[in-house]
């Protein structure tokens, strides 16, 4: 069974589509391979995958990379993926299943200048955003901190041509809002982050934050703008 990094914090028939959602996902990372799965869903709102079959071990590994795998103990200097649950001055603090969070001290986010709160909303970081991060070693005394490949794919965003960031939406149900807001040829594309966190990346010409104006009448949802 694999714990996945996203969680499902959703409710009613929202939470039956976005499992729904879930499940055709799965089946589009190992629907070729030689298994069968189930899709779960923990007390805690991270979904899990049983898969069973002679391809179950690499089916396990593909959904892990595709996702990110929870899992309840750490070794120190390895990279995991926690999902983004709060902040306050002192930080981050990532949510890792199992009843656990981790936390990233501000010194160690290393996203610039600014209080946790304005990294957050530079960067368009929407709650539950799942977010990699390499484990810290308690014995001694060394903090966990963002992975570097995390900062990487956070900064890549503020170079491009803008985005909204968008939470509690499926990537399908995000972009049906762009369209039902009259801005299918103002976007390149709707680049899935987790299950319900979503990127709306702007074409060249379309102003993020007027984009973000236009589409958030229809959505119940988080939404932060990246400016380049």
């Amino acid at each position: 069974m694999v714990v996945l990094a996203t969680k499902v914090y959703v409710e009613g028939d929202a939470r039956e589509r976005s499992l729904d959602s879930l499940r055709s996902l799965v089946d589009n990372d190992v629907g070729d391979l030689d298994v069968s799965f189930s899709v779960g869903l923990r007390d805690d709102e991270f979904p899990t995958v049983t898969v069973e079959g002679d391809d179950e071990t690499v089916a396990r590994n593909v959904l892990a990379e595709e996702w990110g795998e929870l899992t309840p103990q750490f070794e120190p200097g390895e990279e995991y993926v926690g999902t983004l649950d709060a902040w306050d001055d002192d930080g981050f603090v990532l949510d890792v299943g199992f009843g656990n969070e981790v936390r990233i001290p501000t010194d160690e986010i290393g996203l610039g200048q600014g209080t946790p709160e304005q990294i957050r909303t530079r960067f368009g970081l929407v709650q539950h955003l799942p977010m990699r991060f390499v484990a810290g070693d308690p014995a001694e005394d060394e903090p966990a901190r963002l992975a570097d490949a995390e900062r990487d794919r956070l900064y890549e965003w503020t170079r491009g041509s803008g985005r909204v960031n968008v939470n509690s939406a499926t990537r399908a149900e995000a972009r049906a809002t762009v369209n039902r807001a009259g801005h299918a040829q103002d976007i390149v594309t709707v680049e899935r982050l987790g299950l319900l966190e979503q990127s709306i990346v702007c074409g060249e010409e379309t102003d993020p934050p007027g984009l973000l104006a236009s589409i958030g009448q229809y959505m119940p949802s988080e939404l932060l703008c990246v400016v380049p």
